[in-house]
């Protein structure tokens, strides 16, 4: 295929059957292992392992490449307080009328409440907002496209690398999440689309006793 200006050569990983299988396995052993927890330890993290991860996370694929999101940061412990304090009235207001009987239920074997301690306790905050136009400096909006489909993966990949560095995480949605835009005084443009804590577990974490599907449950095959 001829190349232009507009295209560069790709380097593609090339390995023999072997050795995809074992790296397939490997990395299917070592996701495996990934869990959400709640008991965090406050032991520093360094911060250039968690600026490697969303670099990670940026190489995800994009519509048209617009790479719509943007990671937000935060040890600060008095902003942290401030997202704590804002998302537990949130989630007070879900435990005590918004959620439905069922999914209540539901949570029970997660031993959730609405108190969340560990947004504070983690040394790290990473806020995930999505993007579903952006501005010119002019002001003016520009298109972005399957935005949630984008930031969503991007996402996916930010958790495989912060679990591959060794770090633990937690997937919040103090829903709704607008009080997050507000508290960091993003622009109007930005929307929240996920919270996640960062740092190590206790040594005395714990986390349910759940199993995930196997294959005969999330493959069907033609």
């Amino acid at each position: 295929m001829a190349h232009s200006e507009d295209h560069i050569p790709h380097n593609h990983l090339h390995f023999p059957e072997e050795e995809m299988l074992e790296r397939s396995q490997a990395f299917y052993e070592l996701l495996d292992q990934r869990r959400s927890i709640r008991f965090f330890s406050d032991k520093d993290v360094p911060v250039e392992v968690l600026e490697n991860c969303i670099k990670a996370a940026s190489t995800a694929p994009s519509g048209a490449h617009k790479q719509p999101w943007t990671f937000c940061l935060i040890s600060n412990s008095e902003v942290k307080s401030a997202i704590r304090k804002a998302a537990e009235e949130e989630e007070y207001t879900n435990y005590n009328g918004r959620m439905s009987e069922r999914w209540l239920e539901d949570l029970k074997k997660f031993g959730t409440d609405w108190e969340k301690p560990f947004l504070e306790i983690a040394p790290y905050l990473i806020i995930v907002f999505k993007k579903s136009y952006d501005l010119t400096e002019a002001g003016e909006k520009t298109n972005n496209y399957y935005v949630n489909e984008s930031v969503g993966i991007a996402t996916g990949m930010l958790l495989a690398a912060l679990h591959n560095a060794g770090l633990a995480t937690l997937t919040h949605t103090p829903s709704p999440m607008n009080f997050l835009a507000e508290v960091l005084e993003r622009p109007k443009n930005e929307k929240a689309f996920l919270l996640i804590p960062v740092g190590y577990p206790t040594e005395d974490c714990t986390v349910p006793n759940i199993e995930r599907k196997g294959l005969d449950d999330i493959l069907v095959r033609y």
